[in-house]
């Protein structure tokens, strides 16, 4: 339920998580287009761990190098919103 409002009011969806790709982003993409909210506009981006190694290190580290460190989400969201200067980093 509280996907699908989030959905519907708002124009970026993004999800992040600690898990790699086929974790909670992708159910919560199946679970828009199974409910047709994905067909209303919505940009959805999905960020989570890249399927790669990242050596150990604190959080903080790891989390730059995985592209999920605040910086990096705020990045997404503004590219998903046409922010003309916004560069998601892409882990990878």
């Amino acid at each position: 339920e509280l996907v699908e409002r989030l959905a519907r009011e708002h124009a970026v969806l993004i999800t992040v998580e600690e898990g790699s790709v086929g974790g909670f982003g992708s159910l919560v993409m199946q679970h828009l287009a199974w409910t047709g909210l994905l067909e209303t506009g919505l940009k959805l981006r999905p960020m989570c761990l890249p399927d790669r190694y990242i050596d150990h290190n604190s959080p903080v580290k790891q989390y730059d190098e995985a592209g999920l460190n605040a910086p990096q989400i705020v990045a997404a969201a503004l590219a998903a919103m046409g922010e003309a200067n916004a560069r998601p980093a892409r882990a990878g």
